[in-house]
């Protein structure tokens, strides 16, 4: 077989054509300006920003992020300035650039999430990405996120307001994230993406005392990515929409593992705060292996394994 110089690296999620399966993990990258001095954002297939919300949220009090044995805890609480902000400042500089636009939307009630979905309609955005671990307020703290009925409801309500394909962002606080998977495409998601962080915590054994000040936070980081990549697996082989995977990528190779576990696409988290131009370099990496493996096109990972 001869040599690949030039694998295509393009997929398609919903109908958006992606540059390459590269994109970034809501809540660790901004809004793309916060990283743009580190990565070219056009060589990414897509930039997922930070959750935005129908209003400001102050989030969690301090101190609310702390490492862990490879990896860390946070307790942000979803802070961000608001849909205004974000459409006023945010989203005009991410126009400018070559790459897709992926908004994560949050929500304490539906009401919350439709107002932002409603917004974001008439905006020159690719796809909305929902993270639907928050709490929902009116049902007693209950999660949407981690009750396959409640899913596939707030799955069915957002899809009938969005213009823009949906992506549901799954828990993996549960006890089979297949039927939520199951549920979300039942709700007429366009793609899911997994795993969002799991609930984890620390406790400061000098001071006996918890060191969040919300106790408990969302483990993320490389010792998350077996439980990630087996997560990926199950549920790309239980819905026939897109996945998209995280959790625990860190290198071109994590990145590879998730799409022979059947990822169409990957997002990179944590590690941009240990090496800001990881996105890039993961990118780069993709091609790279797909050469010297003489593999011509990206897409042909996740059917390896099948």
């Amino acid at each position: 077989m001869s040599e690949i110089k030039t694998p295509n690296m393009e997929v398609n999620i919903a109908g958006v054509t992606l540059k390459n399966p590269v994109m970034t993990a809501s809540g660790t990258f901004g809004s793309g300006m916060e990283y743009s001095e580190f990565v070219d954002l056009d060589k990414l297939g897509a930039v997922v920003t930070k959750g935005v919300a129908s209003h400001p949220w102050e989030g969690n009090p301090v101190p609310r992020v702390v490492e862990t044995a490879s990896g860390m805890l946070n307790a942000i609480g979803l802070q961000n300035p608001g849909i205004d902000v974000f459409c006023e400042r945010d989203l005009p500089f991410l126009q400018k650039k070559n790459t897709r636009i992926i908004v994560n939307v949050c929500g304490h009630t539906e009401e919350e999430y439709l107002e932002v979905v409603d917004r974001l309609a008439d905006e020159q955005i690719d796809m909305m990405e929902i993270n639907i671990s928050c709490p929902n307020v009116k049902e007693g703290g209950i999660a949407f996120g981690t009750v396959p009925s409640a899913i596939e409801h707030i799955t069915k309500v957002i899809r009938e307001h969005a213009a823009q394909p949906v992506i549901m962002k799954l828990s993996p606080n549960v006890t089979d994230i297949r039927e939520c998977a199951k549920a979300a495409e039942a709700g007429g998601a366009d793609a899911v993406s997994l795993i969002n962080t799991l609930t984890g915590m620390k406790i400061d054994i000098e001071r006996q005392n918890f060191v969040l000040a919300n106790r408990t936070g969302g483990m993320s980081g490389p010792a998350v990515k077996p439980i990630a990549v087996r997560m990926v697996y199950e549920v790309s082989r239980a819905v026939k929409i897109p996945v998209i995977g995280m959790g625990g990528i860190a290198s071109a190779e994590d990145a590879v593992e998730f799409l022979l576990a059947g990822a169409s696409a990957v997002s990179v988290g944590t590690a941009n705060f240990f090496n800001p131009t990881i996105t890039g370099e993961i990118a780069d990496g993709i091609r790279e292996y797909l050469i010297r493996h003489k593999i011509d096109d990206v897409n042909k990972l996740r059917t390896i394994l099948a």
